[in-house]
């Protein structure tokens, strides 16, 4: 075996909790025993807390709850940690470098049989994203470094209804993907409150000498779908939706990142939500028009009424 899978094997016998003498490791891993002393250095040199008692009942340990430690991982966590990472480099995840890194560490301990059996479990598994912006990568660096130190960021932004870049003064509080884009949720200077920002949409970051305090048990996550979902205290009344269809469009509606939330109650061919009266009227016509026929709006109305006229207005276009 080689050095490394030999050192492996000693971390795996002091892990077992109880002492190991020299000659104990050099008879299992059949090797000379002022090697094992020479490991044995070279991992305490590297930060592992061997513990060295001498006379009749010493031997090597482990340091207090050193041994509780993930030192190794079995198939099924190496094929987790392998897929996740997959996951994490099509959504241009800033940090790749460091994971190709941490994934081509766990190959190294490998034998040739634990390798063809994780290369099994890759093989085939895919992530299809769309093409992200490389560029990206630097300013979710330092939006991420602003987030954990806590410094306020100058910014370049550009929304979609102005002209050009302007700056704004932000706290970044935590960073979200989704939906194939990246967001900072961040309290805005200019605004006086917390708002969502595109990534995208940010053409320069400066990292200032102001510090800032994260407001306690502020959810980034929660904050962004309310604001997605528009469920707020001021959100008004809320309307019964009750739709029938084929399977696979109320499957579809079940799973659909707006209306999902809103499902109360579900049948095979039948689905009944509660949504806020101005998202009956202003998005959720939007969202059901692709569904065509394969669906039917039994109520509200008002629904039936603005999808209907949606459809006629489509029509009148196409035919002009």
């Amino acid at each position: 075996m080689s050095k490394n899978q030999n050192m492996l094997h000693i971390l795996w016998m002091l892990n077992s909790g109880g002492k190991v003498t020299a000659k104990q490791i050099s008879e299992k891993l059949e090797i000379n025993i002022r090697t094992v002393y020479r490991y044995i250095d070279a991992l305490c040199a590297s930060g592992v807390p061997i513990i060295s008692e001498p006379g009749h009942n010493g031997g090597y340990s482990l340091l207090n709850n050193f041994i509780k430690s993930p030192l190794t991982f079995d198939l099924e966590e190496q094929r987790a940690l392998f897929h996740a990472a997959t996951f994490a480099q099509e959504t241009g995840y800033p940090f790749d470098e460091a994971l190709s890194r941490a994934t081509t560490k766990i190959r190294m301990y490998l034998n040739e049989e634990q390798t063809d059996k994780l290369d099994q479990h890759l093989i085939g598994f895919d992530v299809i994203n769309k093409i992200y912006d490389s560029s990206l990568k630097l300013l979710l660096e330092k939006l991420e470094q602003a987030k954990v130190s806590q410094y306020s960021l100058i910014i370049e932004y550009h929304t979609s209804y102005e002209d050009s870049a302007k700056q704004r003064e932000i706290d970044p509080y935590g960073i979200i993907y989704w939906n194939n884009k990246w967001y900072t949720i961040a309290y805005c200077h200019l605004r006086k409150e917390i708002k969502s920002f595109r990534v995208d949409r940010i053409k320069k970051i400066i990292i200032t000498d102001s510090k800032f305090q994260r407001p306690d048990k502020f959810s980034p996550r929660k904050f962004f779908m309310e604001g997605l979902l528009h469920e707020t205290e001021s959100s008004g009344k809320f309307i019964s939706v009750r739709i029938k269809g084929k399977p696979y469009a109320i499957d579809e509606i079940c799973l659909h990142w707006f209306l999902g939330h809103h499902v109360v109650e579900r049948t095979s061919d039948e689905i009944f939500l509660t949504i806020d009266e101005k998202s009956v009227i202003t998005n959720v016509p939007y969202l059901l028009l692709p569904f065509g026929k394969d669906i039917q709006i039994i109520e509200p109305i008002s629904l039936k009424v603005k999808l209907s006229e949606i459809s006629i207005d489509l029509a009148d276009y196409y035919q002009s």
